[in-house]
């Protein structure tokens, strides 16, 4: 495409503070290959590291694509360099032949190419070591031939052209007059030892000293010859005075046979012991502190040692007699015990010495102490008492529910009277103790004409009671002391005073009897011969025959053509001695149930 060439530096450097960018680049480009990429110095592969956007004029943007195992392992940081280069390859792929087409396209093409050339090597240029542009004509900045540069360094003549040198200077010895000198030549001057080089090229002239000579702005000094003699002596004297330190050192680190100076010793004498602090009052080695177990260390202290696992009975008692030594501790009164004698000894209990913390513990034969007893002898009678609280516990739980049960029922048979009985009141209520309005059969006493008052549902009406028919001593009822004389006179039997449990009900004259029904577990416990009810567990009639319960026909029939029975038995059943059963399978029988077939006797499944 053709585009405008501006002037720009064909080159930007970012750090990688904008992580895969996108990295603008303001120069123009005709395709994505005429740009290099650089993740600090190492070159990227265009696609696999980074892609390029290009703009309608020919500038745009480089994104970055991070690569755990490539060239960029990671998201750039700020310590990252990020470059973006112009690097069209320099060829021509456009030839222009005699009277051949020459399109506008492709010439601003080529022309687009030439000038993206120019620049990348200007750019090039720049970044080049080169000679000013003010620097004379006769300046040549071509450099020696290899062979004559090869490992030399790189220096400018008198002129300021690049030459060769084996050495950064040369010495030419002692100075001497109408000499020719170059850059970097050293010499000696003789007047003041001081050594001198070249820097600035001169045939020399006058006399020594060189730092009052007409030259003198053309030398500079390399060593001052007066002031090495001075850091010289000086240097003698440190060094003399080192070596006495460091034999005084040497003493205070190993010196065994005495003092080293006064009263200071050696860190060796002070770490094994030596002359003046092995067994000497107040010293003693860091030694001997720590393991000598032979006796004093400073003759009147002992060891680490010795106080810790020692046999010295004059210490009191070392630190492991105090923790585990049977009976009395080593060195100790007789009634000092070590600490595993106090933790667990067997001989501790008694007035005298106390107990154990084990006969504190689990002591449950007596007391520990003579008087007292141990946690677990206590533990066992708070374990007693516990069991004791804990029934008396669940006994006020299971009264206090009961409670609570009964002061529910009467706060509920409370509210139920306020509901219909008012009390005494001076007048007729309109509303009952709960506030809502009076209904059919409220009543109550009415103190201005002590009579007690009964709503019909419209009005209030006293209390009477209808003497006709009652059942007074001319009715009959001459001799109510005696039960069994007034059933006589009424003509009762005994039916009156048969539960009514006793009796089976029914629906109607013309309607079915009403017979017990409940499942197999609610069976009499002591049923009796000719008990008659409704299994609801097995959903047949059954009667109680021959010591055992069994079916009693029923169910669904066709007109008596079609018997139904259950096809699951739910609990134990055996069949009657010397009798036959039948049923029409199939028949599951639950888990844990047994049916039992006596000798004798068969049970058929069809």
């Amino acid at each position: 495409m053709a585009i405008d060439i501006s002037a720009q530096t064909r080159r930007v450097v970012y750090t990688g503070s904008a992580g895969t960018g996108p990295y603008a680049y303001a120069f123009n480009i005709l395709v994505n290959t005429d740009i290099a990429v650089f993740y600090n110095t190492k070159e990227l592969t265009l696609t696999t590291d980074y892609t390029v956007a290009i703009g309608a004029a020919g500038t745009g943007a480089v994104t970055l694509v991070v690569n755990s195992g490539g060239n960029i392992p990671s998201t750039p940081s700020s310590s990252d360099r990020v470059t973006l280069l112009g690097d069209r390859t320099i060829q021509r792929t456009t030839d222009f032949t005699t009277g051949g087409p020459l399109f506008a396209t492709t010439l601003n093409n080529e022309f687009d190419s030439l000038t993206i050339f120019t620049q990348q090597n200007l750019e090039q240029s720049n970044r080049s070591l080169r000679a000013p542009n003010t620097d004379p004509t006769t300046i040549s900045m071509e450099l020696p031939n290899n062979t004559t540069r090869a490992s030399k360094y790189l220096t400018f003549d008198v002129a300021g052209n690049p030459v060769a040198q084996n050495a950064v200077g040369t010495y030419r010895g002692n100075w001497a007059a109408s000499t020719a000198y170059v850059l970097q030549d050293i010499v000696k001057d003789t007047s003041t030892n001081n050594i001198f080089i070249v820097i600035t090229a001169h045939t020399s002239s006058g006399s020594q000293p060189l730092t009052t000579n007409t030259d003198a702005a053309k030398w500079s000094l390399v060593v001052d010859a007066a002031s090495a003699a001075s850091s010289a002596t000086a240097a003698a004297s440190s060094a003399t005075a080192a070596s006495t330190k460091a034999t005084l050192s040497g003493n205070y680190a190993n010196k065994t046979d005495g003092a080293v100076t006064g009263s200071d010793y050696s860190s060796k004498a002070w770490a094994i012991g030596g002359t003046g602090v092995t067994n000497t009052s107040a010293k003693g080695s860091a030694k001997d502190w720590a393991i000598d177990v032979s006796g004093t260390v400073d003759s009147s202290e002992y060891s680490s040692k010795e106080y810790a696992a020692g046999t010295q009975a004059s210490t009191g008692g070392s630190a492991k007699s105090w923790a585990q030594d049977a009976d009395a501790v080593n060195g100790a009164g007789t009634n000092d015990r070590s600490a595993k004698n106090w933790a667990q000894g067997s001989s501790m209990t008694g007035s005298t010495l106390g107990g154990s913390s084990k006969d504190w513990a689990q002591l449950t034969s007596g007391t520990v102490d003579g008087t007292n007893y141990s946690a677990k002898y206590h533990a066992a009678a708070a374990a007693t008492s516990a069991s004791a609280a804990s029934t008396s516990k669940g006994n006020a739980a299971t009264s206090a529910s009961a409670a609570a049960s009964s002061a529910a029922a009467a706060a509920a048979t409370k509210d139920s009277i306020d509901s219909f009985y008012l009390g005494a009141q001076s007048s007729n209520p309109t509303v009952d103790n709960n506030g809502a309005s009076v209904t059919a059969g409220d009543w109550y006493f009415n103190t201005g004409s002590n009579e007690t008052r009964i709503y019909n549902g419209s009005a209030w009406q006293v209390t009477a009671v209808s003497t006709s028919g009652l059942l007074t001593v001319a009715n009959n009822l001459s001799d109510l002391a005696n039960a069994g004389t007034s059933r006589s006179n009424l003509g009762l039997g005994t039916a009156a005073t048969t539960a009514a449990t006793a009796y089976v009900g029914k629906t109607a004259s013309t309607g079915s009897a009403s017979i017990p029904v409940g499942s197999t577990v609610q069976r009499d416990s002591s049923p009796a011969e000719g008990m008659f009810r409704y299994n609801s567990t097995t959903d047949e009639f059954e009667g109680y025959a021959a010591s055992a319960w069994g079916s009693i026909g029923g169910g669904a029939s066709a007109g008596g053509a079609i018997y139904e029975n259950s096809n699951a038995i739910a609990a134990n059943y055996t069949l009657t001695s010397s009798t036959n059963g039948m049923s029409v399978g199939p028949i599951t029988i639950a888990s844990g149930v047994t049916v039992t077939v006596p000798s004798g006797a068969n049970w058929v499944v069809l």
